[in-house]
């Protein structure tokens, strides 16, 4: 990725962009040609692609896979077809965590599960009530805002111990190798980040910039000389940026408590995934939906995820009514909560009187045509596997779900889109560009001349035939079976266990002449027999994430660093006071009862500390292992009336407490004691901000700003590698100041000479500037590196030893699944056995 892309600010400055009444983002190209924004194209021009580049011939083990979705059933579904793939032909180990919503439909497919929360009903609400990007006066007075809000960050804690956590129903332990996702779970790449484990994105809508098309969630206004093809690519990049300043913050208090990562800033959290490459895989016909030939390697296009079709015995009576008359169309919004389903009824009533048709309309979540009968023109349907019935209709009317809309044309049948938000106007104009449905019409646009018109079009022959088209094409894909190559394809090259070969690597053990990947249960049996020590093994991480930012000239990398330091450190102000206040309201309201009296009445605790859950359990465990007694007494005494770690304090009806002046004076001095920690927690990251800024972010943002500065005229010279650690900042450090001190004389000359041998002196002008340019870039970059690169590695190293809840859980929950494999199997003795002689065989072999 190029460092000299446009920022968000000069994005800004080269766009309108507004909002309409329904929060949808509206994009206005219109006021600009910038020349800058022309970086975005270059970064997006076309590349070959073939699925041979791909192919990974290395033995794939078997995995624990953990495959995060969040959204309806629509979007639950096809995830469900590729993990019963993924186990049922590959011997994959295969975990959904999606909402509690779809557990028995997970389930009774044979796929394990695991509730990442978050209810999908009140999900579809809040998203036809606000289409957009942008919340509706009446949600954010309604309070929707902030239990959206709410509701992330407990998908987000979902997402990381669907990663971790034992089965909720055999309590066999489970630790993810790999991670596949769809992007509105958000929690992926920082769970894989935290794991060092492969990710792989799949979804049903394009997540990826592209010229081809706008990003469905935006609406683009051209003037007749905008380029359409920047306009697009823009589009994906406001996207990002207006999703990250909604959940951003959310995510970043996420990492930090309870990942233990680092946060990351306004530049880098958008765009993370691109800037990984992280390989990424759309569900969809490349008949519907030709792959862009601009989508680097690692993007996908492999087709409809279809599930074998369920097991489906009809009731008699729509058996009949099939049977009774010419076929019926389907009308049916699924999963959409529709907020006045009467109307809707009343209209679909009118407009199948006009045309003529008979209809099966599903009643779905908005229970249409709630307390109607049917009759012999209308069919109410309740639960009914699309696969059978669409077979037997003569088109569709749905909303334009991903999943049905491919389930329609699979099946032939003429389909006409009524979208409510996302990427259901994108299907809808995709069908129509087939020929296989009508323009779609927005749900709120939507009425009887409209809804007429468009059933008459769906059942006009042209319009059948063209649906036959696609559906020939559609029949001779794969998708699933695509999928599943495309991310075997993609794994790292070094998962697979060195003793059991079958098996996944999760253990690296060093000694002094080798260094050896195990598996689970290979370092379970390892150990039980004591063959090597704990101490000897260690978290192997087969896809590490490491996140560099990128600048794109010294000055902009400069003023952005301090810019962050300077938020960082006001949002560190209101948290010494805010954590404070919220934690004083805490022990305030465990004085229920004083002097006889009531001091607090059940529920106005409400307004109590929900946003920083675990404030109270961090605040006594900072207390320190020397403390250790009164760490046990604090957490005893403050939930023995009511305080536990998810920070609720209702306490039962019937409890009272002593109305005792000790009682009330010891709680004083347990509050005051946990509010001088955090208030103490926080200043302290309040000092060291600007000693970090200082010492790191301002000189590694100059040092990175001026080695881009010679990219302007194609010199990429020496790239620092990561720093992970004290090691190897210091390493990098003395590379970068001689690679950049050597280059930048160096390119005196060669830059010179270059220029007048190819323009004669107006090159050697030209040469000796870029020169001059080269030098002062270079050597100055390197000069920095060397306070830099050091300072960054310490600090690395420090964040890492003093943040280790996370890793140590990883590894106890990995020693747990270890240990649980090896005391499940039938031959565990004859199994210990090989795997000794399988590690002392790899051993003597890799020391020789």
């Amino acid at each position: 990725m190029s460092s000299l892309r446009p920022s968000v600010e000069e994005l800004e400055s080269s766009l309108a962009i507004g909002f309409y009444d329904d929060g949808g983002l509206d994009i206005d190209f219109r006021v600009t040609q910038d020349g800058r924004l022309s970086k975005l194209l270059e970064e997006s021009s076309p590349s070959e692609h073939s699925r041979s580049r791909v192919q990974n011939h290395q033995a794939v083990p078997k995995l624990n896979i953990v495959i995060q979705v969040a959204g309806s059933r629509g979007d639950v579904q096809p995830f469900i077809a590729l993990g019963s793939e993924l186990q049922n032909h590959h011997g994959h180990r295969v975990r959904i965590a999606t909402h509690a919503h779809f557990e028995n439909f997970v389930r009774e497919t044979g796929l394990e599960f695991y509730p990442i929360g978050g209810d999908p009903t009140e999900l579809m609400t809040y998203i036809v009530k606000n289409p957009g990007l942008i919340p509706s006066i009446s949600s954010i007075k309604a309070g929707d805002v902030g239990r959206k809000r709410k509701m992330l960050a407990e998908m987000l804690d979902g997402c990381w111990k669907s990663c971790i956590e034992r089965d909720i129903l055999s309590n066999r332990p489970f630790v993810a190798d790999a991670i596949i996702a769809n992007p509105p779970s958000f929690g992926h790449i920082h769970c894989a980040q935290a794991l060092g484990i492969p990710l792989h994105i799949m979804f049903t809508m394009p997540w990826t910039g592209t010229r081809a098309f706008a990003h469905p969630l935006a609406n683009l206004r051209c003037s007749f000389d905008t380029n359409r093809d920047m306009a697009n690519v823009i589009s994906y990049h406001v996207v990002e940026w207006m999703i990250w300043q909604g959940t951003g913050d959310v995510i970043n208090n996420w990492r930090t408590k309870t990942l233990n990562l680092e946060a990351l800033g306004s530049s880098e959290g958008p765009k993370l995934l691109k800037t990984l490459q992280i390989p990424h895989t759309y569900c969809w016909s490349p008949a519907l939906v030709p792959r862009p030939s601009d989508w680097p390697e690692h993007i996908d296009v492999c087709g409809f995820f279809f599930r074998e079709p369920p097991a489906y015995e009809p009731p008699v009576d729509l058996t009949a009514f099939l049977d009774d008359g010419p076929a019926p169309i389907y009308i049916g919004f699924g999963s959409i909560v529709i907020e006045d389903p009467e109307a809707l009824m009343s209209l679909i009533i009118e407009v199948i009187q006009i045309t003529g048709v008979r209809a099966v309309i599903s009643r779905g979540w908005s229970n249409l045509g709630r307390g109607r009968r049917s009759n012999d023109t209308i069919f109410y349907l309740g639960d009914c596997p699309h696969e059978w019935l669409f077979r037997r209709v003569a088109a569709v009317v749905h909303h334009g779900g991903a999943g049905t809309t491919a389930c329609g044309l699979l099946n032939a049948a003429p389909t006409f889109v009524v979208p409510f938000f996302g990427d259901q106007y994108f299907w809808g104009n995709m069908v129509a560009s087939t020929g296989a449905g009508p323009a779609p019409v927005p749900y709120n646009s939507l009425n009887v001349t409209r809804f007429a018109r468009s059933i008459m079009h769906c059942l006009d022959p042209w319009t059948k035939k063209a649906a036959r088209t696609v559906a020939f094409k559609m029949k001779s894909e794969s998708g699933i079976k695509a999928a599943v190559q495309s991310f075997h394809a993609h794994l790292p090259s070094n998962m697979q266990c060195d003793v059991v070969k079958d098996q996944a690597a999760a253990w690296c053990y060093k000694d002094k002449h080798c260094t050896l990947k195990l598996s689970k249960i290979a370092a379970a049996a390892l150990l039980s027999q004591s063959i090597v020590k704990r101490e000897m093994i260690f978290h192997m991480q087969p896809k590490p994430i490491h996140i560099d930012v990128r600048r794109s000239d010294p000055i902009s990398g400069v003023l952005s660093a301090t810019l962050h330091i300077v938020g960082s450190m006001i949002r560190a102000v209101t948290d010494v006071a805010f954590e404070s206040y919220q934690v004083y309201k805490l022990g305030r309201s465990q004085e229920l009862i004083v002097d006889g009296e009531p001091k607090i009445q059940r529920g106005e605790a409400s307004t109590g500390p929900s946003v920083r859950p675990n404030l109270i359990s961090e605040s006594i465990h900072s207390l320190g292992p020397a403390s250790k007694q009164k760490r046990h007494q604090l957490t005893r005494d403050w939930e023995s009336h009511g305080i536990h770690d998810d920070g609720e304090s209702w306490p039962e009806s019937n409890q009272s407490i002593p109305n005792s002046n000790s009682h009330r004076n010891g709680n004083h001095i347990y509050t005051v004691r946990i509010i001088f920690t955090v208030s103490a927690k926080s200043a302290g990251k309040l000092a060291f901000l600007p000693v970090k800024g200082l010492m790191i972010d301002i000189p590694l943002a100059a040092a990175e700003g001026m080695r881009a500065l010679p990219r302007l005229y194609g010199d990429n010279g020496y790239e620092p590698g990561v720093v992970t650690g004290w090691k190897s900042g210091a390493a990098i450090a003395v590379k970068s100041f001689t690679h950049g001190v050597q280059e930048g004389i160096r390119d005196i000359f060669v830059r010179t000479y270059a220029g007048k041998k190819k323009d004669g002196a107006k090159g050697v002008a030209r040469g000796l500037g870029e020169g001059v340019l080269s030098l002062t870039m270079k050597t100055g970059a390197a000069a920095l590196g060397l306070v830099a690169y050091p300072c960054q590695g310490l600090y690395k190293s420090a964040y890492t030893a003093m943040h280790t809840m996370a890793r140590e859980k990883v590894d106890q929950a990995k020693e747990e699944e270890g240990q649980w494999l090896l005391e499940n199997r039938q031959d565990a003795t004859s199994e210990v056995r090989n795997i000794i002689l399988g590690f002392l065989q790899a051993r003597d072999k890799q020391g020789k």
